[in-house]
């Protein structure tokens, strides 16, 4: 069996591929974000045609960007989400592709366990959904032979909890570190009843968010945990027979971390990168693509609303942000008038 934690970006996408005999599966955990084509262009690299399962862990569009053209690329039998929706139009446009290609839907549930060829996938979470979309995500763990793997998503330290409380076997001997290495997630404890020899993360280089974090790599580094990141390493692939495994890289690099006596040093550095953080015009703020930091120069558009002003993406017009709860007509109007606000530029 292989996994492929492919090179997206600040994204994710797992490709896992085996055989039964002359029978070939593949399951995708997640796809891409939404404004390239990548994971699209791995899976015809890689000669895959037909997918068994795409499983898309939350509705964020750097987790679910990919699925509709995936959809209408390969011959896909069945897609599973968490039963969170959002009125983003990578959302519709997924749902559309899904209705459109009769492909089946299912949403898993807590204790659900599947056996897809000599792959057995066991869901974790979420028991219920929350209001926090990150710690709705889908977690699932794989067991191939004697070798196991943790997905969580972008779940955080409150999705972790709800896991270890819930008395689920965790242990797993490769993790995919959750929500791209951010250091609200991966806690001590989590990590204590995953016991994982590697991890990996999902993040692009120099990435606004300061993913991974170093809090999250030092916690790895401490617990005896070797960390690959697709930031430094490109493309990271697992093989195993069941028994043991290999990892194999695109890249060589080394994962940046904190010695312990000068984390005093590196503390306050994450202060000026905000202050300093450029902008993406001195006159356009690109809906699409600029920073949660450069969208509140837009009127009206404050902490909050910069969160999902970035979940609902893409927009075809700046007149799309009435999407975001509390901008109407009036609003919209004001953001036009300050000019500020655009769609590429």
């Amino acid at each position: 069996m292989k996994v492929h934690y492919i090179d997206v970006g600040q994204a994710d996408a797992t490709l896992i591929e085996y055989n039964q005999g002359d029978e070939a599966f593949a399951v995708l955990i997640d796809t891409g974000d939404w404004s390239s084509t990548e994971v699209v262009s791995y899976l015809q690299a890689h000669n895959i045609t037909d997918i068994d399962i795409v499983a898309i862990t939350h509705p964020h569009a750097d987790h679910i960007g990919q699925l509709d053209k995936i959809i209408r690329t390969f011959d896909v039998s069945e897609v599973w989400m968490n039963g969170e929706t959002t009125n983003s139009q990578v959302f519709t446009s997924a749902l559309a592709a899904i209705e459109d290609n009769n492909v089946d839907y299912y949403e898993p549930e807590v204790g659900d366990v599947f056996d897809i060829g000599p792959l057995e996938v066991a869901v974790l979470h979420p028991k219920s959904l929350s209001g926090d979309t990150n710690n709705n995500s889908i977690a699932i763990r794989l067991q191939y032979g004697e070798i196991s793997f943790l997905f969580t998503g972008d779940s955080e330290e409150e999705a972790e909890s709800e896991m270890l409380s819930s008395g689920a076997n965790l242990k797993a001997d490769i993790l995919q570190v959750g929500h791209h290495g951010s250091k609200t997630s991966t806690t001590d404890s989590f990590l204590k009843a995953v016991q994982p020899d590697i991890a990996i993360y999902s993040a692009s280089v120099d990435n606004q968010y300061g993913h991974p974090h170093i809090e999250t790599i030092n916690r790895l580094e401490k617990s005896g945990v070797l960390v690959y990141g697709t930031d430094i390493h490109g493309t990271v692939i697992v093989e195993t027979d069941g028994k043991t495994f290999s990892v194999h890289t695109n890249n060589q690099g080394t994962i940046k971390h904190t010695p312990p006596e000068v984390e005093t040093e590196v503390v306050p550095t994450p202060e000026p990168k905000n202050e300093t953080q450029p902008v993406s015009s001195a006159s356009c703020v690109n809906i699409n693509s600029a920073s949660e930091v450069e969208v509140q120069r837009i009127i009206h558009i404050g902490p909050a609303r910069s969160q999902d002003l970035i979940q609902l993406r893409p927009y075809q017009s700046v007149d799309d942000l009435s999407k975001i709860k509390g901008i109407g007509p009036a609003r919209i109007t004001d953001i036009l008038t300050q000019g500020i606000a655009c769609i590429g530029g």
